[in-house]
């Protein structure tokens, strides 16, 4: 039987998606603080990206930029899903912003948060298609 994972988990997947990273950090703390394996380390691995966002909206490059990675290392073990969670795309959509964030390096990150979190982005003239902040999709 498989264990049935806590209605607060759902609530900080509602609090990532709608951005409110602070009120995700705090509502996964709660249960990653109590949790056992292996559900402790993909509750921290969430939480991790979750604050990596936080950082980038704050504009800190290096925070964003060692928690993006810390929590991509830690869900890789769960790839490709777990609770029905799609890991593995939030992973890939992670690794992308990781990439652009270091290559736009820390002296643009003001730009680089602008245009991730700016809802209404156009494509560029280049034909680049800008990056999105990452959403967690559930599997149905």
């Amino acid at each position: 039987m498989t264990p049935r994972i806590p209605e607060e988990f759902w609530q900080a997947i509602d609090e990532f998606n709608a951005q409110d990273y602070y009120a995700c950090h705090d509502t996964l703390e709660a249960l990653w603080m109590d949790a056992v394996e292996p559900d402790k380390k993909f509750y921290q691995g969430v939480l991790q990206i979750a604050v990596s966002l936080y950082h980038l909206g704050n504009l800190n490059w290096r925070g964003a930029a060692i928690l993006l990675g810390e929590g991509m290392s830690r869900l890789g073990y769960y790839s490709p899903e777990y609770y029905s969670i799609d890991v593995e795309k939030l992973i890939t959509e992670s690794q992308e912003i990781l990439q652009g964030l270091q290559e736009s390096g820390p002296e643009n990150v003001a730009e680089f948060a602008q245009q991730l979190f700016t809802v209404d982005r156009l494509e560029g003239s280049d034909g680049i298609v800008p990056l999105k902040v990452p959403q967690i999709g559930k599997f149905v």
